[in-house]
């Protein structure tokens, strides 16, 4: 079975995946939506990758190092043993800036022995549609495209260059290195510099690391998600990225085939209230800035999506040239779900800035700012909430009065009057708290089922959706109300399938999914818990964990039977749901007396 054994590197800038045996196959410069520069996760034989191999084959083995985002493949061979230190640099200059250029540096560690290696550097620039020439100059070898766009790539090394580029045998017996560069260095490029690099990088994920809020379990597998989010976070902007790849299917030879290269206002929303929650302020500032600056006429519509410098066209076309993920096609790059109508992003939003109010109070920058955003959207959602929309899962055939959107459009303004009486606006609470409970009313009357005795996917239906098990999260309803444990019983009947979950069965233009969306396996465990079936909710976690790939990341979905990951990777939702959930199971913080002891442990 072909899984997704890949491990991520970054640096806020751009990232690259790296295969369980070495081989870059998605890489994308100068920045995360940019075009590829290695694609063999989308075409093996048109897309181009960036090996290492043993010439006499090896034991491969693949770990993140402590706390950090540099992954070590270690190749125990017959003549020898070596590690590839993949990292993409990322650590405070001199002058207080971040140093994050757009490179990927490959230390290989000598360890013993004199193990034979290859070098396969085969870059295909601009999503491979035309031919790359590779020509080798004194400092650097360059690759550039032949048609089309005009694109290149640098790379140094400290070994011969004919021979990287020849893919002779080269004989290990010291410490090497290859860095690939969007730009040409303007320094030498040594293994000395290299290793200095590596060492202020693995610094930088040290000290990050031990800011993240410690738990008195999980602890391993809410840190590896957290620091799979930081790399989604884009350092330019505040935005962060749905995912880093795009095209990969969420059933094998079939058409969801979707590029998650950009920020959608719900997702990022949610990764921000985790984030704070895990100690980590400086990426919900940022992200608030990007919202702000998304937002400046007081009569513009949001989106549910932006591209990661704030665009706000994300024109969908397909690349027909290459064959996509095991042949299923097409590839699609940019994503018309922009210009859907989704009611629900108005209620994430406002919940976000209502967040960052209570933790940041009188101190946070932009408070009219953000005073102005919140009573424009309660303007527009006062207007809209009654108009059905495309839903949380942009089904694109139909619109429908989806009870999720509804649920949000109760919290926007919910949230906008909790934000009134942190700032003591009393003047808008009065007429706020009447469309609450009008929003509320029409919700308990209308998405009611009382044949399936649940909350259903939209208004007078008997479908279910995993959705509307969010309906205590956001406190809509009280865990213990009998309405919604009934829903969540329901729930569970119809759509959990061999341990795993359906978003939903119904038609949606698609045929029946064969994949489980990973999140609503663990809105279903958080669910449980809630409901008081905490053993249960445990259970179903720790089984759910042993699901991710080797490295301890999960996709977008998963198949039924076999398990193995499937959809767009690694996926900030999945991540964050899992963060979420362990929190949730792990039975509050560590203390400083229990930090300490750990530490001395």
């Amino acid at each position: 079975m072909n899984n997704l054994n890949y491990g991520i590197v970054g640096n806020g800038k751009s990232a690259a995946l790296i295969s369980e045996k070495g081989s870059v196959d998605w890489l994308c410069f100068p920045q995360f939506d940019s075009p590829s520069v290695f694609a063999a996760l989308l075409d093996k034989e048109k897309g181009g990758h960036f090996s290492i191999i043993s010439v006499s084959g090896a034991n491969i083995t693949q770990k993140y190092g402590f706390h950090s985002n540099i992954l070590i493949t270690r190749f125990e061979c017959v003549d020898g043993t070596f590690e590839i230190h993949d990292f993409m640099p990322r650590y405070k200059s001199d002058n207080g800036t971040y140093y994050i250029p757009p490179d990927l540096i490959r230390y290989i560690k000598w360890i013993k022995g004199k193990p034979k290696i290859k070098i396969l550097y085969d870059p295909r620039l601009e999503y491979a549609k035309f031919d790359t020439r590779i020509t080798i100059h004194e400092k650097y070898v360059k690759a550039q495209t032949t048609k089309g766009s005009y694109d290149s790539l640098y790379l140094y090394t400290s070994m011969d260059k004919l021979a990287v580029v020849g893919q002779l045998p080269i004989t290990l017996e010291k410490d090497e290195f290859i860095l690939i560069s969007y730009n040409q260095k303007l320094l030498v490029q040594t293994i000395e510099r290299a290793y200095l690099k590596l060492q202020r990088t693995k610094v930088y994920w040290l000290n990050w690391s031990e800011r993240t809020t410690r738990f008195k379990k999980y602890n391993d597998q809410i840190l590896r998600s957290a620091l799979v989010l930081k790399l989604l976070s884009y350092q330019k902007s505040g935005a962060i990225l749905a995912a880093l790849t795009t095209s990969l299917p969420e059933t094998i030879g079939e058409e969801r085939n979707w590029d998650y290269r950009f920020c959608w206002i719900r997702d990022a929303s949610m990764v921000i209230k985790v984030m704070t929650m895990l100690g980590h302020f400086n990426v919900a500032h940022r992200y608030l800035n990007f919202i702000i600056n998304l937002l400046p006429d007081k009569d513009e519509k949001i989106q549910i999506m932006y591209g990661i410098n704030g665009e706000k066209k994300l024109t969908e076309y397909e690349l027909p040239h290459l064959s996509g993920y095991e042949n299923s096609k097409p590839v699609r790059i940019g994503n018309a779900a922009y210009k859907q109508k989704q009611n629900d992003i108005y209620g994430i939003l406002v919940d976000v800035i209502y967040q960052l109010f209570h933790l940041f109070t009188t101190s946070l920058e932009h408070s009219e700012e953000l005073w102005t955003i919140t009573r424009n959207i309660i303007k527009v959602v006062q207007k809209n909430w009654q108009k059905p929309d495309k839903g949380i899962w942009e089904i694109r055939h139909s619109t429908k009065h989806f009870t999720f959107s509804k649920v949000l459009c109760w919290v926007a303004v919910d949230r906008g009057i909790k934000i009134a009486e942190l700032l003591h606006q009393k003047d808008y609470i009065r007429s706020w708290e009447r469309l609450r409970e009008k929003i509320k009313v029409d919700i308990l009357k209308n998405a009611w089922s009382e044949e399936k005795q649940a909350f259903t996917q939209s208004y007078d239906s008997n479908d279910l959706d995993a959705s509307v098990l969010l309906m205590e999260t956001y406190g809509f309803i009280e865990g213990d109300d009998p309405r919604y444990k009934s829903t969540v019983k329901a729930i569970q009947r119809e759509l959990e399938h061999n341990g795993l979950m359906f978003r939903y069965r119904n038609y949606d233009g698609f045929g029946q999914p064969s994949s489980a969306f990973t999140i609503c396996s663990f809105w279903l465990i958080r669910a449980l818990y809630k409901i008081g079936e905490k053993e249960e909710a445990k259970k179903k976690f720790e089984q759910l964990l042993k699901y991710s790939n080797h490295l301890g990341l999960f996709s977008e979905d998963m198949d039924f039977e076999t398990k193995r990951l499937l959809g767009n990777f690694p996926q900030a939702y999945s991540h964050l749901a899992l963060i979420d959930v362990a929190m949730l199971l792990a039975g509050g913080e560590l203390t400083t007396e229990e930090k300490i002891l750990g530490n001395i442990g």
